[in-house]
């Protein structure tokens, strides 16, 4: 890598959470993050699954620690935090992990609603209040939240769902306001349809993909690996300016 883009892109000393960060887009950006030369906190509940993400990025070549957490629980958010800030605060916080409960509106439990809060929205707040004045502190920090399609439009049972992914882009917005004056710029990432655990129902459903696939501009479904791009551009100092926005990584499907 040229000096230019070094000065640009690297992220060596640099640390990056990334929750939600065993499997699909979470570990896509991890992968991105920790080959830009970040050290890596994999953040999930599965044990299994950590170890597996954590065992292919260190194949890479990447410096990974993993801390396993139920984040829909406030408690054991506050645990985990505490555990990836005894390994060094973070410099770059990546809020991937979600959860997508599709009943149909008027079957939507108190439960339901609950735990979608909890871990789509509450969670990365908690987080961000952990570890953004302190980022806002030393001068450099990056938040990137995890917005969606449903953030501006509604689908078939967006229910709760779309409710977290629209109020976390005005989280991302606050957080912004709030830190981006002292170094923190905050974004929230918007993917298409992309093929992960999360997404699986949806690809299930005979001729869904294809007619998804078929209203994008580029004409396919995205994959895990179309988001290392921006998650290394939001993460380095080539993104200095920019704060605030939500960013469509989608083929062209939201601007069809």
């Amino acid at each position: 890598m040229s000096n230019f883009l070094n000065q640009l892109f690297s992220l060596a000393g640099r640390r990056a959470v990334v929750t939600g960060g065993s499997s699909g887009i979470g570990l896509a950006m991890a992968e991105a993050l920790g080959r830009a030369g970040a050290s890596i906190v994999l953040v999930a509940r599965s044990v299994d699954r950590l170890g597996e993400a954590a065992r292919g990025l260190r194949d890479l070549g990447v410096t990974v620690d993993t801390v396993s957490a139920d984040l829909a629980d406030r408690d054991v958010v506050a645990t985990a935090a505490a555990t990836i800030a005894d390994g060094g605060e973070p410099d770059i916080l990546i809020n991937a992990a979600g959860i997508n409960l599709r009943p149909p509106m008027g079957e939507l439990t108190e439960a339901d609603w609950d735990v979608t809060l909890d871990l789509n929205l509450t969670a990365p707040w908690l987080l961000g209040q952990r570890f953004g004045p302190g980022m806002a502190e030393r001068g450099f920090g990056r938040i990137i939240n995890l917005a969606s399609q449903q953030s501006i439009r509604a689908f078939g049972n967006s229910g709760v769902y779309g409710v977290t992914k629209t109020a976390i882009c005005g989280l991302t917005r606050s957080q912004a306001e709030a830190w981006s004056g002292s170094g923190v710029c905050c974004n929230a990432v918007a993917p298409g349809f992309v093929r992960t655990p999360l997404t699986e129902p949806t690809f299930e459903v005979p001729g869904r993909p294809a007619a998804l696939a078929a209203r994008t501009m580029v004409g396919r479904n995205g994959l895990p690996g179309d988001f290392a791009g921006i998650a290394v551009f939001l993460a380095s100092r080539a993104a200095d300016y920019v704060t605030g926005q939500t960013i469509f990584v989608d083929g062209g499907f939201s601007a069809n």
